[in-house]
């Protein structure tokens, strides 16, 4: 598996994310990230309709291309369909400029996979993953994937995998296809561990993790706990639940998004945290937090 480093940034925000990002708190994001010494970038189609792809390419453009590691997904491909309108019902404030159509055949998992390589300005990526295959299992694991497997073998992709935000499915892949690494967002939490599962099969395979959606979208992003549980309003007993787990962080001298941050790398398969920003401010203070050391006796207290 391909090294990366152990904070990685999270291309979504930056494809517009449910609300607009200028180029300028972009950059800057993407710049906060390099400065603190961030050298892994995941994006994906999905995010802003290639924006978020655009973006991570402009920025990486003329940096030495062994210095950083970026993956991109693959399952929806972008057909260009002009029109008004925007994009906010998929979840991004970009222009309706292309819709996406699932599609995990080999010939549509090569045609997405030279599409991002056109907006990203490069001619290989270092892992692709195929992209929540939640409704489309048979044509991911018996076209999907091969086609990815085949492209590692000829050096155009340099490891392959699976991200999703469940776990049973990703075991299966694990099982059943020979993965590098899978991403998993949101299941191995310190409000959700019902993915430790399958970090616990990745560890025995070999296969690398990296945790994403490490806050729950929200819930566990501030010390003040609130906001949104897996991006829609948090239900009243994990609301609670989290502020009983902020308050004995606190009493251990941490704060809640600094054990959350935290809690993924105790697991051996976990190699990666990716955090998704949208400005430098953001990406500065999730990296300090990734930072602050975190002691081993506050994990047994934990509700």
């Amino acid at each position: 598996m391909i090294p990366l480093s152990p904070l990685g940034f999270g291309g979504g925000p930056i494809g517009n994310l449910f609300a607009e990002v200028s180029d300028v708190d972009a950059l800057g994001a993407l710049e906060a990230a390099w400065d603190v010494g961030v050298r892994y970038f995941d994006t994906a189609p999905h995010y802003g309709l290639g924006l978020s792809e655009r973006r991570v390419g402009a920025f990486l453009a003329g940096r030495p291309r062994d210095e950083f590691v970026v993956s991109t997904k693959v399952g929806r491909v972008l057909k260009p369909a002009p029109g008004d309108g925007d994009d906010l019902a998929n979840g991004f404030a970009v222009p309706a400029a292309a819709r996406r159509r699932w599609d995990f055949s080999a010939d549509g998992v090569r045609r997405s996979l030279e599409s991002s390589l056109d907006r990203l300005g490069l001619d290989r990526v270092d892992v692709v993953y195929v992209h929540d295959p939640d409704e489309h299992w048979e044509q991911a694991v018996s076209q999907a994937v091969p086609a990815l497997l085949a492209l590692r073998s000829e050096g155009v992709v340099g490891a392959v995998g699976v991200g999703m935000n469940q776990w049973e499915m990703p075991a299966r892949f694990v099982r059943e296809a020979d993965l590098d690494v899978v991403l998993l967002a949101g299941r191995y939490t310190l409000l959700d561990r019902s993915g430790e599962e399958l970090l616990d099969l990745c560890a025995e395979r070999g296969v690398a993790v990296v945790a994403a959606g490490v806050f729950n979208s929200g819930l566990l992003a501030r010390p003040e706990v609130g906001g949104t549980y897996d991006y829609r309003a948090a239900p009243p007993e994990l609301v609670e639940r989290a502020r009983r787990i902020a308050s004995v962080c606190e009493r251990h001298g941490v704060t809640l998004p600094q054990a959350a941050v935290r809690f993924p790398t105790r697991h051996p398969a976990v190699v990666s945290v990716l955090l998704g920003v949208r400005s430098a401010a953001e990406m500065r203070a999730n990296a300090a937090a990734f930072a602050t050391p975190v002691p081993d006796h506050l994990w047994p207290a934990l509700p």
